[in-house]
């Protein structure tokens, strides 16, 4: 087949995010495939590429478009925001290529990384994720909750940094409640929490509280909750935002 397909981390917000060796391939491709809103964030108009926007919940449908266009030639990028492996549309890709016609498994298919949005997020306020840390996605459209909840219980009773994605909407709008209700009976009260939203844009905000103090209403899909790990630590300064950090060394902690 003379076709290829490249899945595309758009990064988190800012076009200063996105690498070279992506933006490199968007200008190459013969098509862009995507949720229309990721689409529309690359302004760059090459004439003769064909875009195919898509809404949200139809990452097998777009999978299977991409790689039909791959398949018939095409010089096809999928595009995602953040990483495409991180809850995004390498995994959606290679689930079509498993399920679907075996032609597809001889595609040129690679994967280009891009910057996540937990990774950002920590940027912008130190270093949280500075020692062991996960990533948990609160949403429930491909897992039960029961599973979401098994998983934060073992995150909590493990002492991990836990990086919430897609904490909450407008469908699940009591979820990140839930969540909170359920480490607040394993993690200190006092553990740092943080709601960066829209990080890497002109209207980042972040804003540092405690488990105790957390307001789930602060929170919507722009939003990356950090919940910090019993030793991560806050560095006051005089009217300047917080630093948050996590030491890299284990250190005994009072719980």
């Amino acid at each position: 087949m003379s076709g290829s397909l490249v899945v595309v981390g758009l990064g988190p917000g800012s076009s200063d995010l996105l690498t070279p060796a992506a933006a490199k391939v968007l200008h190459a491709a013969t098509d862009l495939v995507g949720y229309g809103p990721y689409l529309d964030r690359i302004e760059e108009i090459i004439p003769g590429q064909r875009r195919h926007a898509s809404g949200n919940r139809v990452e097998i449908d777009r999978a299977r478009q991409a790689l039909t266009l791959a398949a018939e030639g095409g010089k096809v990028a999928v595009v995602s925001g953040g990483d495409p492996g991180v809850f995004a549309m390498a995994a959606a890709i290679f689930e079509a290529v498993e399920d679907g016609n075996p032609e597809w498994r001889e595609l040129d298919i690679r994967v280009e990384p891009g910057i996540t949005a937990m990774l950002a997020a920590a940027a912008e306020v130190g270093a949280p994720l500075g020692a062991d840390f996960c990533a948990v996605s609160l949403s429930d459209n491909l897992k039960s909750w029961e599973t979401i909840e098994r998983r934060l219980r073992a995150a909590a009773e493990g002492d991990f940094v836990i990086s919430l994605y897609n904490p909450a909407s407008k469908a699940r709008p009591h979820q990140l409640g839930q969540a909170f209700d359920l480490l607040k009976a394993i993690k200190s009260p006092l553990t740092i929490v943080l709601f960066v939203r829209k990080v890497a844009t002109s209207e980042a905000s972040v804003i540092v509280t405690t488990l105790a103090e957390a307001d789930p209403a602060l929170a919507d899909m722009r939003t990356l909750v950090i919940i910090g790990a019993a030793a991560t630590r806050l560095i006051p300064r005089k009217g300047l935002r917080p630093w948050i950090y996590t030491p890299r060394v284990e250190q005994e902690v009072a719980r």
